[in-house]
């Protein structure tokens, strides 16, 4: 009697290493690879006094754009598809909580209302000429060209008033905007223009109050708790969460995000940071 055995076969089982096809990777590979040559030729073209880094980078950019075009034989091509709500969830609170944080508070305070009339009351005439929602949008200037150009040692007065009306003006049109959304524009006439103004008044107010709350709020837990003693990173990571956190309560109660970081970073820099460890402060700044 014969007996048969039969042996299992195994198939080769076809494992990925990795949770991202080809064509992302080397999307994310050659961007990364762009940010890298553009700090580093930047840098480069900056010491030489040829050219600025905003320079390099849209040269740069414009070069890389014409490569791809190259490479898909001028048909209509994307590698990334950037997501809004990337930007305004990941990418942007970051940058204003840091424009707040590092302001020259005295030279922006001392030149308050001259930021406040640039900032807010030109951007609402630049508003009210062009019109409404997209005029919201559109009447904020952005003040980054100028900034490259002007140097804070030089000239303090002048780079304080055009980067606190860059940042003020951001807030306001993005204020605006949302007070338009919110209001019934099918029927205008003076009651209309008259809410307008209130929305935009308490968004503005709201916000800048629930920005500087959170950063005492920061001020007083740390001082309170002192975190410096058993871990620095601690201080660092509550700092930067609180600061996040005012951005979303912001925008779970329908308020400008971006001027309740921007103010909270203002606390934070004048009250938080005196009250962090050595250590905390230099990893901050």
């Amino acid at each position: 009697m014969a007996v048969l055995e039969t042996i299992p076969t195994q198939l080769p089982l076809q494992v990925s290493s990795s949770f991202l096809d080809t064509s992302t990777i080397i999307a994310l590979a050659v961007f990364f690879a762009l940010l890298c040559a553009c700090i580093i030729i930047g840098h480069l073209l900056e010491e030489k006094r040829w050219a600025n880094e905003s320079i390099t980078a849209l040269l740069l950019g414009l070069c890389a754009g014409l490569v791809v075009l190259l490479l898909s034989k001028f048909q209509s091509s994307r590698l990334l598809l950037f997501d809004e709500d990337l930007f305004f969830l990941y990418l942007l609170p970051p940058i204003i909580f840091n424009a707040g944080f590092q302001v020259k508070k005295k030279q922006f305070f001392k030149n308050f209302t001259i930021i406040l009339l640039f900032g807010v009351l030109g951007t609402v005439i630049s508003f009210c000429l062009i019109s409404l929602a997209v005029g919201a949008i559109l009447s904020a200037t952005d003040s980054v060209c100028t900034l490259q150009v002007l140097s804070q040692d030089e000239t303090p007065f002048l780079y304080s008033v055009v980067f606190g009306e860059g940042v003020v003006n951001d807030a306001t049109s993005i204020v605006l905007f949302n007070a338009v959304q919110s209001l019934d524009l099918s029927d205008i006439n003076a009651i209309t223009a008259l809410k307008l103004l209130g929305a935009f008044l308490y968004l503005f107010f709201t916000s800048t109050a629930l920005g500087i709350v959170m950063g005492l709020m920061s001020a007083y837990i740390i001082k309170s708790l002192y975190f410096g003693r058993h871990s620095t990173d601690r201080e660092v990571a509550l700092m930067m969460l609180m600061a996040y956190l005012s951005y979303m309560l912001a925008e779970l109660l329908n308020l400008s995000g971006i001027l309740t970081i921007f103010f909270c970073g203002i606390v934070m820099s004048h009250y938080t940071w005196h009250n962090i460890t050595q250590s905390s402060r230099i990893t901050t700044k």
